[in-house]
């Protein structure tokens, strides 16, 4: 039985990306099925305004979600800055399990910690204080709340407003923090870490207290290739969608 288990993140799916859809529905078509599990480490979608959206692809990608859940498939999913909105409808209508911001997994042996990576981000302090009031339980009743169409228009204004706040921001302040990495692993007694998020694709090798440690970092999708860390019992390995 083959027990190879898939990672992937930052997909950021959209009407307006038609392409990645496509891709990201093949994926699940086929290269999905003949693993066990496949982990799906936040940005999903690159807006998420509540289970109550229907506005496509996304019924398109709960039903194939679904599909793929019923044949066996466990899928698992982390939420990211954009879709930390996705919630316990959107798990029952996918058959998808949640993870918490944090979780560790024994990966073939190796306990590895998965995130996001946002919470890595620490230099960017106007980020994380809006993290913290969004992530509150009486911000996201009020967002919710609201009329779709309000929600909607919101999203929409939200991602302009991220993307020249971006711009003005440096590169090493949009990266992960170095000593929060270590704090976070040593926090979870984990050698090994897999997050998304910075879209800077690599394998990091540093040390914790002596011992070899590595923080992979995984690929952001887009409308020409999307890249997927498989990992069996003899190693890993990047693929190319």
């Amino acid at each position: 039985m083959n027990q190879e288990i898939l990672f992937i993140s930052d997909l950021h799916l959209s009407l307006e990306k038609p392409e990645i859809t496509r891709r990201f529905l093949d994926f699940l078509q086929n290269r999905a099925t003949k693993a066990t599990a496949v982990y799906i480490l936040g940005d999903l979608f690159d807006a998420w305004i509540g289970d109550d959206d229907p506005t496509p692809p996304n019924n398109k990608i709960r039903k194939q979600l679904k599909q793929l859940t019923d044949s066996g498939i466990q899928i698992y999913l982390q939420q990211g800055n954009r879709d930390f909105l996705l919630g316990e409808k959107f798990c029952k209508d996918t058959g998808v399990t949640l993870l918490n911001e944090y979780a560790v997994i024994d990966l073939f042996g190796t306990p590895t910690l998965l995130t996001h990576g946002d919470l890595l981000c620490t230099d960017d302090l106007p980020y994380q204080a809006f993290r913290v009031k969004s992530h509150s339980t009486e911000w996201q009743q009020s967002v919710l709340s609201k009329p779709l169409l309000l929600r909607l228009l919101a999203a929409r204004w939200y991602r302009i407003r991220s993307h020249f706040h971006k711009r003005k921001k440096s590169q090493d302040i949009m990266d992960v923090n170095q000593d929060t990495v270590i704090k976070v692993m040593r926090d979870h007694n984990s050698l090994r870490l897999i997050h998304g998020h910075t879209h800077r694709p690599n394998v990091h090798n540093f040390k914790i207290s002596g011992l070899p440690a590595q923080r992979f970092v995984l690929a952001a999708w887009s409308k020409d290739a999307g890249e997927v860390l498989c990992w069996n019992s003899k190693g890993h390995h990047i693929e190319v969608i």
